[in-house]
């Protein structure tokens, strides 16, 4: 996860702490431990983390008169791409050796969807997390990133605007999205539940 960490804000050690009680269930779910079924709920716990800590950033820099959109994103950038290429050409040789030809396909699909950050919709469309298919797909775990990298795309822009229109009105806006979110997320549950999942 691409969490930030801001020294104006300080360190937070409750917040590592946090990380470290998401990331141990997602290894032990992965792992296929039966008692750690739904332990796939600590991606949920580090995109909490993760819009808190941004959501903290820009608002300090707001009121200091130092947020910059470009700054933000440049950051941002500087922080994920080095690693997103490395991980993509280590993945690279491994698919070329490992994979069938129609894997293999689906693989230069995923090349070209991750560095866009729209991989999660890919990968959704494609199959599911938990399909068998799962296993020959060496960049599936880039999904969660394409979503935190969505966020850090449009969500600015929002606070931007709310910014704006005054901090009452801003509560008011943040409250619509997080109420209009958990109402599509529901929906897409009965619907399409791989769709929330993404």
């Amino acid at each position: 996860m691409g969490i930030p960490h801001n020294p104006a804000l300080g360190y937070r050690p409750e917040i590592d702490g946090l990380r470290a009680l998401a990331v141990g269930p997602v290894i032990l779910f992965h792992a296929g431990l039966p008692l750690f079924s739904g332990g796939f709920v600590g991606v949920d716990i580090f995109f909490v983390i993760s819009g808190y800590l941004i959501t903290s950033i820009i608002l300090a820099e707001k009121i200091n008169g130092t947020f910059s959109l470009i700054n933000f994103y440049e950051r941002r950038a500087r922080r994920i791409l080095p690693a997103l290429f490395v991980v993509m050409l280590v993945c690279l040789p491994v698919a070329w050796l490992k994979l069938d030809p129609p894997d293999l396909k689906y693989f230069a699909k995923s090349l070209v969807a991750v560095p866009m950050f729209s991989s999660n919709v890919l990968f959704w469309l494609e199959s599911g997390y938990f399909d068998a298919t799962a296993e020959l797909k060496p960049l599936l775990h880039t999904w969660t990133l394409a979503v935190e990298e969505q966020y850090y795309l449009f969500f600015p822009l929002l606070l931007m605007l709310g910014w704006r229109m005054g901090r009452p009105r801003l509560v008011i806006l943040l409250t619509l999205i997080a109420l209009v979110s958990l109402a599509l997320s529901q929906l897409g549950a009965r619907n399409d539940a791989s769709s929330t999942f993404y």
